[in-house]
């Protein structure tokens, strides 16, 4: 059994990690840089970006690999180094999780190749299940536990990761970004998604949302998952709040309170395993942690229940059911300790 399986049997929930750009942007990464040639040329920066999330409580850590195909390194003339900057991502992750003293699942980013499939597109399936391939050797041979597939909006390229992963022979994870009226960019619902994990081949070992836009939106979306019955286990990964402009910066408002609030809605949603994205730092791990450690389960909570916790949903609709979708007006409140 994979080391994720074996955890998902022994746990109800996981706590999965928060941010990398954030927590690397804080470290001196500069706007257009390629986060993945600090596998190379700052690991121990990368080193300290694990440690923290493990450090606060998380069970499964993400690598620095996000864009690591060939597609995206090409934009830094890193093409030719996809396989080593991704097996350097996991090595160092293989260090810190076997250093934990508990067991902690190394899984290795995967995210989108920045370009549109066809027939919207130039790139063909067969292009970008090699570019997946690819990655995912990287990732293998670095020590990673599990690949996890993530802000994907295409149906088609989330097929083509789920083909290359098992070209790969490793168990993965999947999440699609939830970020246009309760619709992927693609227009993918989550119903949508839920049949399209249900249907593939290689299914994969959870999957869900990451990012997106609020908390809020995202528990919608993950109770849409569960009111499909799925018995794939279900992943929660939201941004620490708003994303705000302040002062030349990207600031996100969700106070570790809120993202502690929002772990266990998303726990009581249905999700299994739960983290954060964008915004999300150790410090609102931590109290992730404690609120799912010490917080009993229970029923999954009314979309009003979800409102006045976290605030609005961006717009009225999830998007599954085709109506137009404008923004909800109510005011925000704050949430409960």
């Amino acid at each position: 059994m994979d080391a994720l399986s074996q955890l998902l049997s022994e746990r109800e929930w996981l706590l999965a990690d928060g941010a990398t750009g954030t927590t690397l942007f804080d470290m001196g990464l500069q706007s257009g840089d390629a986060p993945e040639l600090w596998n190379s040329t700052a690991p121990d920066k990368i080193k300290k970006l694990y440690s923290g999330a493990v450090n606060a409580g998380s069970d499964i850590f993400l690598t620095n690999s996000f864009g690591g195909n060939a597609s995206r390194l090409k934009l830094h003339a890193a093409e030719s180094r996809v396989h080593e900057l991704n097996r350097l991502a996991a090595e160092i992750g293989r260090d810190v999780a076997d250093a934990a003293g508990r067991k902690v699942v190394v899984a290795g980013s995967v995210g989108p190749t920045g370009e549109i499939m066809a027939p919207l597109g130039a790139l063909t399936h067969e292009g970008a299940v090699e570019m997946f391939h690819e990655q995912a050797e990287g990732l293998k041979d670095g020590g990673a536990d599990v690949l996890w597939l993530e802000t994907i909006s295409a149906p088609e390229e989330y097929r083509a990761a789920a083909q290359a992963f098992a070209l790969a022979d490793m168990p993965w994870c999947g999440t699609m970004s939830f970020d246009t009226a309760g619709r992927t960019m693609m227009g993918v619902t989550s119903p949508d998604f839920a049949a399209l994990v249900e249907s593939l081949p290689n299914p994969p070992l959870g999957f869900g949302a990451n990012c997106g836009t609020g908390a809020s939106d995202l528990l919608r979306t993950v109770l849409g998952f569960s009111a499909t019955g799925t018995d794939i286990p279900i992943i929660a990964k939201g941004n620490a709040g708003i994303p705000k402009y302040v002062e030349g910066h990207i600031h996100y408002d969700g106070t570790p309170d809120l993202m502690a609030e929002y772990a266990v809605l998303a726990r009581d949603s249905g999700a299994r395993i739960i983290g954060g994205c964008c915004g999300t730092k150790p410090e609102h791990l931590e109290k992730m942690r404690a609120a799912l450690e010490n917080r009993p389960a229970d029923s999954a909570p009314s979309l009003d229940a979800i409102v006045a916790a976290l605030g609005p949903f961006s717009s009225s609709d999830d998007g599954s059911s085709g109506k137009a979708a404008a923004p909800e007006r109510r005011k925000r409140r704050r949430a409960r300790a």
